[in-house]
């Protein structure tokens, strides 16, 4: 692809916008050596993993990558085993923690089953180092500065500064205060050459003794090492210097540890950067509010709404643009600033997107070409340096044009013929295009000549198309009309702009008739056009609405069928769990009046009693009194506001009232009527489901789960942590009060949680606990 092209559609521009969305710098290195590709397999690779990006984007946020920085550099510097510093391995430790952290989520998409198609092959081109991670994590911290956990050495080395330091310090400290203040010229202590020292006035240098190690540019201060610390610097000196060549060792060690794991950890930091870059594709896509392109593999532009992606998307107008199915080349007319040039810059930067393996601001189902190359010869490239008229240098430019071009090119053409004599103009826009049309390359075309009107009518597979424009606001509408030239509206305008009559009579005198009824031709089909247009959009949004109002019946009707069928299992069950019991029941009075019969020991009441005990095993065959029947009925009873169908109509509704025993007031849209009961489905409201739902939940969570959280002793961030888990967990227990315990002290920890509380809406209420248990140290809290 022409780099040219890019400059002149602007395409770094759209490379901008992403980088704005990445975090790695292997993304932005990617995102920087980003080109449109020409072959058709990997176009579609491309664009299958920008769809996983988008989908993880709309259902997760995205995917989890922090800021990481090249590691390029220090990869390379480990090849010739040179040791590396606290950040190179601070950055090489993070990039291993991404790495976990991405496998673990992509795992937990698989777990979730969430659809991924491509990224889970890249994914698993991902190496997990544990134990090289975990080395560097309890190492080095992420500015690069080495733990105490280093070694146990270095954490010996360092107790022993602090210990010297604090000596050290104690001691100088005296100086600073009571009879030896006077002496100092400030009363503080300072460091000179990595020792402690105090200021001393220059006449009193010889009352502390010690080593002078500088003095103030005036001479009247010297900064003093007394001899009484002189030792304890020395040792603590000594310690500084082990510090270092401890650490040193340890950066020594560290590296060592990873030049086995080079190409893993270059493989890893790029695949995180690519999946970085796709996160910014995904970012992108949702910002342009862009869909996935389908590729044609004859060339085929269909473009379904598109908008250019570089201007505002909440205010820029949406065109359907056609392109290589039946006509190669598209004339478009239509006056200045009418959106002729946006058009053609549209469909270019739109196709270097695609094939970019970017999504596209269009509806979906938007198809598009893979052109090998696409040329534009668009705006005033005139060359001062070479002495080149407006017209010169777009010719030359055609020219370059017109010898590359064959039949897998796109071709956009800005005023062709322009900056010179109009049968000229004219005469050579039409041969240019003839040309081109040989190639077999795709071209679309602006022009004000009003000849190429007639070309794009007379030639096979050309098409005339135009920029509306709206006389009675003398303003365009930036809408493109294909199948319709342009029309000439100056003697329309000038008259809305009050020009005598006289003049613009005049003027249509002058008007041969062809043109005039020409003109009037294209207003009469533009105007049919407009027509068209608005009953095909009232269509397709009544087909729309016909689609959903299907979908939602068919929805109803499967959820109808399912809930009679959990019915119908549900009341067999029960029955046969009564039968069960009924026969057990019945056994067990057989038993004992056989066994009463064979010790002739039985009365009259004992045989009344059994018989009553066998007439309570009957089940009552009134549908009125089942129990069973009864509860299945009762969900399906009708209510004031509940949603049902109307299957006389087949639409849904909302009921209103009772209107008498067997007739409801419905409300359908904006019409009331009154409905028989028979003719009303009730469909089964989110709410109903989340009351079941929740209440089944409640049944089988945990009882390990304790009523009381004590969160004394614990810093602000865990314990807030905590009491984000512990609600979880107790609304998952079914509690309906719990305690959570977190002391008086300074009360900035019960402020947060009262805080947290007054925000979450699943707490009905809470208040602090009664005095004797614990008063305001705890608080008492009511889960809805």
């Amino acid at each position: 692809m022409n780099k040219k092209i890019l400059d002149i559609l602007e395409y770094q521009k759209v490379k901008d916008a992403i980088k704005d969305f990445l975090g790695t710098a292997n993304g932005q290195q990617e995102l920087l050596e980003m080109f449109p590709k020409t072959d058709v397999d990997s176009i579609q690779k491309d664009l299958t993993e920008t769809l996983d990006a988008v989908d993880i984007y709309r259902v997760k946020s995205g995917i989890p990558i922090p800021k990481l920085a090249n590691i390029v550099e220090p990869l390379r510097r480990l090849k010739i085993e040179a040791t590396l510093n606290g950040q190179e391995l601070a950055q090489i430790g993070q990039v291993l923690r991404a790495t976990r952290e991405v496998t673990t989520f992509f795992q937990d998409l698989v777990d979730e089953e969430i659809n991924i198609r491509v990224l889970n092959q890249k994914v698993d081109q991902l190496v997990l180092l544990p134990e090289v991670e975990h080395r560097l994590s309890e190492s080095i911290e992420g500015n690069g500065h080495l733990t105490n956990a280093a070694s146990p050495e270095l954490r010996k080395i360092r107790t022993n500064i602090s210990r010297l330091e604090s000596e050290v310090r104690s001691k100088m400290e005296k100086y600073t205060r009571g009879a030896n203040a006077k002496y100092l010229s400030d009363p503080i202590v300072t460091i000179r050459n990595d020792r402690y020292v105090i200021p001393v006035k220059s006449d009193s240098r010889s009352r502390f003794g010690g080593v002078v190690h500088d003095q103030s540019a005036s001479g009247l201060t010297f900064y003093i090492e007394p001899e009484a610390v002189v030792d304890l610097n020395n040792q603590l000196r000594q310690n500084q210097l082990a510090e270092i060549a401890e650490e040193q060792r340890i950066f020594q060690e560290l590296s060592e540890l990873l030049i086995p794991y080079r190409d893993d950890l270059r493989e890893n930091s790029w695949v995180l950067g690519h999946l970085d870059l796709l996160n910014g594709k995904a970012k992108y896509a949702h910002k342009l509010h862009a869909t996935e392109p389908r590729i044609s593999g004859t060339n085929v532009i269909n473009l379904r709404q598109v908008r250019h992606p570089l201007l505002d998307q909440n205010k820029a107008v949406a065109n359907d643009i056609k392109l290589g199915d039946d006509y190669q080349t598209l004339i478009i007319t239509g006056p200045n600033t009418g959106g002729k040039t946006i058009t053609l810059k549209t469909v270019g930067l739109i196709q270097l997107m695609a094939q970019s393996g970017l999504f596209i601001p269009a509806n979906e189902n938007s198809t598009v070409g893979i052109f090998k190359e696409v040329f534009a010869d668009i705006g005033d490239e005139q060359s001062i340096e070479q002495n080149l008229s407006t017209f010169s240098s777009h010719m030359d430019n055609i020219i370059q044009i017109l010898d590359k071009l064959d039949h897998d090119s796109l071709v956009l053409f800005d005023e062709l013929g322009a900056g010179t004599d109009p049968k000229e103009g004219a005469a050579l826009a039409i041969a240019i295009l003839a040309r081109v049309r040989q190639t077999g390359s795709m071209a679309m075309a602006t022009t004000h000549y009003p000849e190429l009107k007639t070309y794009g009518y007379e030639r096979p597979a050309t098409i005339n198309a135009s920029m509306e424009f709206d006389v009675a606001t003398l303003q365009p509408t930036y809408k493109l009309l294909i199948g319709i030239p342009g029309q000439s509206n100056a003697f329309e305008i000038s008259n809305r702009l009050g020009l005598d009559t006289a003049i613009i009579d005049q003027a249509r005198g002058l008007v041969d008739q062809d043109s005039q009824d020409l003109n009037n031709m294209i207003k009469d089909l533009t105007s049919r056009q407009k027509h068209t247009t608005n009953l095909a959009n009232d269509l397709e949004s009544t087909l729309k609405d016909s689609n959903q109002l299907r979908t939602d019946l068919s929805r109803a009707v499967d959820s109808f069928q399912r809930q009679r069928t959990e019915m119908v299992e549900k009341a067999k069950e029960e029955a046969n769990q009564i039968v069960n019991d009924s026969q057990e029941t019945a056994d067990k009075i057989i038993k004992r009046l056989r066994k009463m019969e064979h010790n002739a020991g039985y009365q009259e009441n004992d045989l009344i009693e059994a018989k009553s005990k066998l007439n309570s095993l009957r089940q009552d065959t009134n549908l009125k009194r089942n129990r069973v029947l009864n509860r299945a009925k009762a969900r399906q009873e009708l209510h004031p506001n509940d949603e049902v169908i109307v299957t006389s109509y087949g639409q849904k509704g909302e009921l209103i009232r009772k209107a008498d025993q067997n007739h409801w007031e419905v409300q359908l849209g904006i019409i009331k009527m009154k409905v028989s009961v028979d003719e009303l489905e009730l469909v089964e409201s989110a709410r109903s489901i989340e009351k079941r739902t929740r209440t089944n939940v409640r049944r089988t969570a945990s009882v390990s789960v304790k009523t009381t959280l004590d969160l004394r002793g614990k810093r602000y961030e865990e314990a807030m942590v905590e009491v984000d888990r512990y609600i979880d967990a107790a609304i998952l227990a079914g509690y309906d009060q719990v305690t959570i315990v977190h002391g008086k002290g300074t009360g900035a920890l019960r402020a947060g949680i009262t805080k947290y509380l007054q925000a979450n809406k699943r707490i009905k209420d809470f208040g602090y606990a009664p005095a004797n248990a614990g008063g305001n140290g705890a608080t008492i809290v009511k889960l809805r």
